[in-house]
């Protein structure tokens, strides 16, 4: 096991393209749901324990060994707004090939053979924390900070927060990242003997909606 290769990898430097995208933030923020410190909590343990959640369960599963085609079909199962699917994608195919860089290894290659416009990115992001040595809760890890570390970046410069302010919130939910990434990696244990239903499948439909209205503006800051 190489622990170090997790802050590699949840390194928002990681060149994985997550700088582009709000993870629903931006939408959220001309909305007018968050407006402060305190609405960009809520924002994101709400995320947290939806997306995020289900992103763990996925992350935990392919870092497991799991068949990473039939995750594939499990994430599409669950990411039910055409937008999202895209932007899952289109971050999944960029971290692939960052993670096929730092880390060589036959299964990331394989994926990329199998899924060439993309493999969604909680899969990529647990086979390239297999690649990298990592245990299954490493990769929940990674997925759940993942979750609520890119709304809050964005919402810095959306909102032009303190960014002193913006890091406490990530601190405030550290306990909240603990729980979903312990369930996702519990999930994660069963899906060898009970399938990809084992996984969590909770559902945003508020996200859903939103992301494909984000998808139709002319004008953004964010890809979504």
């Amino acid at each position: 096991m190489n622990r170090a290769a997790l802050l590699v990898l949840a390194d928002g430097r990681f060149p994985a393209g997550g700088h582009a995208h709000s993870g629903g933030a931006e939408e959220a923020v001309t909305a007018g749901r968050v407006r402060d410190v305190a609405g960009l909590q809520e924002f994101c343990r709400g995320r947290l324990h939806t997306s995020g959640l289900v992103a763990a369960g996925l992350a935990a599963a392919a870092a497991a060994g799991y068949d990473p085609l039939l995750l594939e079909e499990a994430a599409d199962a669950r990411t039910t707004a055409p937008a999202l699917r895209r932007t899952s994608r289109r971050l999944g195919r960029q971290l692939l090939r960052a993670a096929r860089a730092a880390w060589p290894c036959p299964e990331l290659d394989a994926l990329a053979a199998a899924r060439p416009r993309g493999a969604h990115q909680p899969v990529v992001l647990g086979l390239a924390a297999r690649c990298a040595g990592l245990t299954p809760l490493d990769a929940a890890y990674a997925a759940a900070y993942e979750s609520v570390g890119g709304p809050v970046t964005a919402t810095v410069r959306l909102l032009r927060l303190d960014p002193f302010d913006a890091t406490a919130v990530l601190a405030r939910l550290a306990s909240d990242i603990d729980h979903v990434a312990a369930a996702g990696a519990e999930a994660a244990q069963r899906v060898h003997t009970d399938g990809p239903a084992a996984l969590p499948a909770v559902s945003a439909p508020l996200l859903d909606i939103t992301a494909e209205q984000h998808a139709a503006r002319p004008a953004r800051l964010f890809a979504s």
